[in-house]
């Protein structure tokens, strides 16, 4: 599949750094636009953005707008709508970067309890160690400029995770190959 068939095809959710909602449409109305611009029919919008903000926890917000929710909240409606696509895969370019560690430890859980119940691909960029190992069964470290792919680790953690593996030999040594690659393919002298 050519990047220009899979964008024709909505074969791929994106979901920012920033929710990227608009302040004068509601919860329902920021999941149901990409859907109104693809000319999908009201009855199915409607059923499909409320199926995923089901899925993301957040049934009962449909009528708030995006000031009245929190960080972690306006991301989740972001996810919602990246769903709402029903795509095969789910960019996510550092969303959960600008959030407090409390809330983006929930928020990784969440996703990764999301892509269980899914079976999405997800192709999740960060730049912390500890959420890469969490999230993923794959992990490919990559180098400052030019980006260019250093190693790529497989993970043998177990397909059911919690936080509290965080603090588990096993998880611990994953992040450390993680940080070797990531220290191979860094230069601090600059």
């Amino acid at each position: 599949l050519t990047p220009q068939a899979a964008r024709e095809r909505r074969a791929y959710g994106y979901v920012f750094q920033a929710p990227a909602l608009f302040a004068w449409r509601d919860v329902l109305g920021n999941v149901t636009l990409p859907l109104e611009i693809m000319g999908v029919p009201p009855a199915e919008r409607l059923e499909r953005a409320k199926r995923n903000l089901a899925l993301v926890g957040l049934t009962g917000f449909e009528r708030k707008y995006p000031w009245q929710l929190s960080g972690g909240m306006q991301q989740r409606v972001s996810i919602a709508r990246a769903l709402s696509f029903e795509p095969a895969i789910l960019l996510m370019d550092e969303p959960f970067g600008a959030l407090d560690e409390i809330t983006r430890d929930h928020l990784n859980d969440q996703l990764h309890k999301l892509w269980r119940r899914t079976g999405k691909t997800c192709v999740f960029v960060t730049h912390s160690i500890a959420e890469a190992v969490y999230l993923s069964t794959r992990i490919v470290v990559m180098s400052p400029r030019p980006g260019r792919i250093l190693e790529v680790i497989e993970s043998d953690l177990p397909a059911e995770r919690h936080l509290e593996m965080r603090e588990t030999p096993e998880f611990a040594a994953l992040a450390q190959r993680v940080r070797e690659g990531l220290r191979h393919g860094h230069s601090y002298e600059d």
